[in-house]
């Protein structure tokens, strides 16, 4: 048995219909000292499809709030009305932050949000605190206010 076998591996999913912004996560990803493997879909509808589709369920979900055919409030929505998808970590993942609509996610159940850094530097930090703090938390509870929003920019 190799030393390799106890690093932990993440699957992680990513909702964005914004192809850099999926590079830039992917590469976020591989910055990291976690094992991790993203997969992608573009739109809310590919998103649910997918989630239903698949008895294996990604370890989290990073959700942007913009995209097309269903967006993600209504993706939130839907996974946390479903007995199967609930449990799943949901981290907001987008490019604006207005507190009301941080207030509406964090009600929604999101487990933490993310305004996008436009620092890859920044952007590696938080994805790797945002995977690192929601896979210790309990995700069926309800995360404090002044804990849910994970961007350096507002801390």
């Amino acid at each position: 048995m190799s030393h390799l076998s106890k690093i932990p591996f993440y699957h992680i999913l990513l909702a964005d219909d914004d192809k850099d912004d999926c590079l830039l996560l992917a590469d976020a990803l591989n910055d990291l000292p976690l094992a991790t493997e993203l997969t992608t879909v573009r739109h809310g509808e590919e998103l649910m499809l997918h989630l239903h589709a698949n008895n294996e369920l990604p370890d989290l979900l990073f959700l942007d709030l913009n995209m097309p055919r269903k967006n993600g409030f209504e993706c939130l929505i839907e996974i946390k009305q479903s007995e199967k998808l609930r449990a799943i970590p949901v981290i907001i993942f987008t490019t604006s932050f207005a507190a009301d609509v941080v207030n509406l996610l964090h009600k929604n159940g999101a487990q933490h949000y993310i305004c996008k850094p436009n620092a890859f530097e920044q952007l590696v930090e938080v994805i790797h605190r945002a995977i690192t703090i929601t896979l210790q938390e309990n995700h069926l509870s309800q995360i404090p206010k002044k804990e849910f929003v994970l961007s350096p920019v507002f801390q």
